[in-house]
This record gives structure tokens, sequence and C-alpha cells, in this order.
């Protein structure tokens, strides 16, 4: 029952003002689902005196689920009345191949949130202790290092102001039992009773004995994950370090990193990455990045990217640069060039032209009306040369020395799921014109030029 009690709004008031040392007299923006835990946030935040500075919630519609907009009407309704001002903001979840529905969302909803944040503004989220030992659970069985498993500080820089999280040492009963008892309204989102989602399935099924075996593991868990989190911060000291003493500017100067222990190394490099406010890499991106990487010869250029960030290796220099993200890069554009008015296409990067040209190398014949138009994914592969073998695009990339720069803008044209061109650069044998083609062109790429 005490933990019950321990919810209050003079509880939560005591709670930003160890947090927030100019709480009242500050911004705040309550990210608001409409679920229980948002809404007792929400509600508590509303009751406080003095009230802050401002204060006004935000709801992100991910479209994933049919009743999304009647969702928002509800968020708009609780929020106007407790006197708050409510913002909608839509985004589009489009998992590409292999990635995680849950992953996803979450990155379209703090992308929308971060957009949202004003200057100084502090954004507050209901992270409780239940959600804190879900997160640490789940990055355990992903094989987190000790990042991961400091899963979800209770402040942290976001956007331009601060993320909080005032309710991450209160338990999920605690909101509910709270929000009862002032006759609060909330959605109750039956995706969450989905156990294909690991979240979902955790919480329903694993966590019951857990708790009924260990009834204080969201304290204790909570209590690993600020260890954790020290760890951490022990680490990112060494890695600023490290990463002091082989900058050249904003690269890295290769040879002092291969002169550090592999270990030391990998924590200068993902330091290195998530200062610039990127998404750390995966374990074996990081190892590509440690191992392979630093280790290619001077001439070959090599780069590993994810989740729209790129590392290059430049010689003896490493560059970190924005990469398109995923779902940008994977769109493609349809081009059907045989309507008229319809021989260009303007993509992101540049145009694609076809001109007739009686002694052009592309056979128009051989060409379908309905191309696609799309940047790289990795992987891809034509065949250059008639009666030759295929080859790997990155390969002729390579040995071609096109600057690294302008490989990701290249566009690629696609009949179906066959590249039969790469910008203006290789045509597939499948189009080139032979002797007895009497219908040719050429394929001109024109990239845009910054200005």
């Amino acid at each position: 029952m005490a933990a019950v009690l321990r919810f209050s709004p003079e509880w939560l008031k005591s709670q930003l003002a160890r947090l927030l040392p100019e709480f009242p007299d500050l911004a705040l923006c309550v990210a608001f689902s409409g679920g229980a835990d948002s809404t007792a946030l929400l509600a508590a935040v509303a009751a406080l005196t003095p009230r802050p500075a401002r204060l006004r919630a935000i709801y992100v519609d991910h479209q994933l689920h049919a009743d999304s907009v009647r969702w928002g009407r509800h968020c708009r309704k609780v929020a106007a009345s407790l006197g708050v001002q409510l913002m909608v903001r839509r985004v589009r979840v489009a998992p590409a191949r292999g990635q995680s529905l849950e992953a996803v969302a979450r990155t379209a909803r703090y992308g929308a949130l971060r957009a949202a944040l004003g200057r100084r503004e502090v954004l507050l989220s209901a992270h409780h202790a239940d959600d804190q030992l879900e997160t640490v659970l789940l990055q355990l069985l992903r094989g987190a290092g000790v990042a991961g498993l400091a899963a979800m500080p209770a402040c942290a820089p976001f956007a331009p102001g601060l993320l909080v999280r005032p309710l991450i040492d209160v338990p999920r009963a605690a909101l509910r039992t709270w929000a009862h008892t002032q006759g609060l309204d909330w959605i109750e989102d039956t995706s969450n009773a989905d156990e294909r989602l690991d979240r979902n399935y955790l919480r329903a099924k694993v966590l019951p004995p857990i708790l009924a075996r260990w009834p204080a593991a969201q304290a204790t868990v909570g209590r690993g994950a600020r260890h954790a989190a020290e760890a951490q911060r022990l680490l990112d000291a060494q890695g600023a370090a490290d990463v002091a003493r082989a900058s050249h500017g904003a690269l890295l100067h290769v040879p002092a990193l291969r002169a550090l222990p592999a270990a030391r190394r990998r924590n200068a490099l993902r330091f290195w990455i998530t200062r610039a406010g990127n998404l750390a890499p995966s374990a074996r991106r990081l190892g590509e990045i440690a191992g392979p990487l630093l280790g290619a010869r001077m001439d070959a250029h090599p780069q590993v990217a994810w989740e729209g960030v790129l590392v290059q290796r430049q010689g003896e220099l490493l560059a970190l640069r924005a990469a398109p993200p995923r779902a940008a890069a994977a769109q493609a554009l349809r081009w059907q060039w045989r309507l008229k008015g319809q021989r260009s296409l303007v993509t992101g990067a540049g145009t694609l032209s076809l001109r007739y040209d009686a002694r052009g190398p592309l056979n128009l014949d051989a060409l379908a009306p309905t191309l696609w138009v799309r940047a790289r994914r990795g992987g891809e592969r034509l065949r250059p040369a008639r009666g030759g073998a295929h080859r790997a695009l990155k390969s002729l990339l390579q040995e071609a020395h096109v600057p690294l720069g302008e490989r990701a803008r290249l566009p690629l044209v696609f009949s179906g799921a066959r590249l039969v061109a790469v910008a203006g650069r290789w045509l597939d044998a499948s189009v080139q014109a032979g002797p007895a083609a009497t219908r040719r062109a050429r394929l001109v790429w024109t990239p845009h030029t910054a200005t």
C-alpha cells in the first residue's frame, strides 16, 4: 500500500524540483498517449501548485491502429478538461524488411517529439518502474552492452531541451490506483495484448512469475540500471580522452585508433559516433568499423552505414557523415518514359533523361515502358559486358574510383527486380544496343549542384 500512496501531485512536485532546479519557472510538454500512465502524469502535472510557466501536451498518431484518430480526439478532450493545450502529430511507420515494427514506431515517435519541442522546453515522459524493468530485461536478452543495460535515465538531453522521466521509480500499479481515485478516463490499447510483440510477451508471460518470486524486482533492477549508467559515464570519460588524442579536426586519425587495445578502440568509436547525436551501431557494425574498415588498404575507401549514419575511411582519416535514411533510400520513383513529356525524371539528387541518339548505347526497344528508380541499398549486381559475368555494383564503383559522396547519390534504374542502368555510367547487357538496334538513346544523369 505504501507504493500506492507514494504517487500524488505533491510527490511529483518534489521529484520535478529535484530533477529540474528551475522548476516551476520553465516550459513543460507531456508526451501524451491517452493511456493510463501518461493520463496520470498529465493530470498530476496540471494539478501542481504553482503550475509550470507553460504546460502543453503532444499526442503522436502512428496511424497503425484503426482507432488512432478516435484516440487523438480522446486525448484532445482530456487535455481540454485539464486546461492543457494539445498538439497532434501524425507519423508514417513503414518498417523495411527485417526491421522491428516496435523499433521503427519508437524512432518515428521520438522524431516527431524532437521536432515539436521548443527551445529550453522539457519533455516529460510517463515511463515508470515496470517499463524500466522490461527495458533492462529486453536489452539483456538482446545482448546489449553497458549503455543498453543502463536503460532509461531519469533525465537526458533531448533536441533543444531535456527529456525527463519523473515516474521512473514509480510502479505501474501506483499510477493506476491514483488515476482510479481521481476518476480519470483513459484508453486501453488492444495492441498491448498482442504477444507477438516482445515487450507484450515479456509483460504477460515472463514478468508475473518473476515478480511473484521477487516482488521488489522493479526497485532492484532499477538500481542495477543506475549502476550500469555510472559505469557508462566512466567509459564515456575514457572514450572522450581517446577520441581527443585521435582527433584531426572533425575526423579521426586511423593510426591512433589502431594503436588502442581492441576494447578501447570500440569504446572510442562508439563515443565518437553517439557524441555527434547519432544512434550507436550494432555490435556487428561496430566490429566492422573497428576491424576490417580500419585495417583496409588506403585506397579502398570502405564505409559502414546504419540508420542514417555513415562512417567512411578516407586514406588515414575516418569521417562521420549523414546517410540517407533507410526508408528514403528504399523509396522508388516510377518512370513511364514513353509517355509524352516523361523522358526526364527529376529525383532528389538530380535529373535522369533519355536522349535519342543514332549511336547511343541503349536499345529503347529492349527497355520496359515502366521503370523504377531508387538509390543504392547494397548488394546490387548487373552484367555490364555482353557475354560477361554479373558484377557487384560495389566493385564497379571502386574500380572506377567514383568518389564516396557521389556513390550514394547515383540513381539506379530497374526493370522489375533487374538492375538495368546505373545513372549514365553502366548499362546491363539486356538493354544494350546491338548492331540490329534501330532505336537508340543515351541515358544522361545531371546531378543537382550545391548552391
